[in-house]
């Protein structure tokens, strides 16, 4: 069973980085839909980016800001999916999740993540920015 696990966050001041890891494991590497969403404290959870491991498709929910803020990747040959944020801001903070499932195709990635992943969820890593 495909099982997801982050791992990277903590405390960082405001204009600093962070890299966050989602580590997938119990499935081909290669055919993933992985996402991380965060949720702030008594806020609705709000999604961040997205790729599909197979190549080919990254969603970012906000693209300029993807520019240079924050950058998904992925490492095959680790099983791991990157989340890296610069210049982060004191709106960051926020409980990150990391989720995937099984995908087929790239084209798969965009509507996996706009109607709402619903299984596979890591338990969250815990980001805090302060000015």
């Amino acid at each position: 069973q495909l099982h997801v696990a982050e791992s990277g966050g903590g405390s960082v001041q405001a204009g600093g980085s962070l890299r966050l890891s989602c580590a997938a494991s119990g499935s081909t590497f290669n055919s993933l839909c992985v996402g991380w969403f965060r949720q702030a404290l008594g806020k609705e959870r709000e999604k961040v980016a997205a790729i599909y491991t197979g190549g080919g498709a990254v969603y970012y929910d906000d693209p300029a800001k993807a520019r240079s803020a924050i950058i998904i990747s992925q490492d095959n040959a680790k099983n791991i999916v990157y989340l890296e944020m610069n210049n982060m801001k004191n709106e960051d903070t926020a409980m990150y999740y990391c989720v995937a499932d099984h995908c087929a195709s790239a084209l798969d990635l965009g509507p996996w993540v706009v109607r709402g992943p619903s299984r596979y969820w890591g338990q969250g890593t815990q980001v805090t920015v302060s000015s």
